[in-house]
């Protein structure tokens, strides 16, 4: 949900990758085998910790992949791929895309583009799981194919992506 995941990326994207979102795409999208699981408080390292302990409450938990998956025929996992088509199915109502200038936030439930939440949102910012509610700080993007949009941690709305899970 956007409300969980939008504050995470955010703060991981403005402390841990030190605002590199090519470092940020290596790290959810390109260095995992299969998909993730869980985003853990891990992409939280290096934000100030009186924000860390406003996104988590206090809790303490690790990013984990979907590598530990045992497939029905015994071959090994293959990289989560989602589409228009196999988002309702693989249970992934959001999808997140890693942007030069923000990130982009699909609902699964409306096709075509996101609002766009610039990079540098304040992280403690409390979003809605309802975009509608965020006039202030997004914009609509229009659709196209450029190639320095990343999807990340969800599911991305048009043809093959890596998805992500929590």
């Amino acid at each position: 949900m956007p409300s969980n995941h939008l504050p995470l990326l955010l703060a991981a994207y403005q402390y841990k990758f030190g605002r590199d979102v090519e470092a940020m795409a290596q790290h959810l999208i390109d260095d995992i085998a299969v998909g993730w699981d869980e985003l853990g408080t891990d992409l939280l390292d290096g934000a100030p910790p009186t924000l860390v302990a406003a996104l988590t409450g206090g809790e303490h938990w690790p990013s984990r992949t979907l590598d530990h998956l045992i497939t029905p025929d015994g071959s090994p996992p293959v990289r989560m791929t989602v589409t228009d088509t196999t988002a309702g199915e693989l249970g992934m109502p959001w999808g997140y895309i890693l942007h030069p200038q923000g990130i982009e936030v699909i609902s699964m439930a409306h096709t075509g583009a996101g609002p766009l939440v610039a990079w540098d949102t304040d992280p403690s910012t409390p979003f809605s799981d309802h975009p509608a509610h965020w006039p202030a700080i997004t914009t609509r993007r229009t659709p196209n194919t450029s190639r320095t949009a990343r999807p990340a941690a969800g599911a991305a709305p048009t043809g093959p992506r890596t998805a992500a899970r929590r």
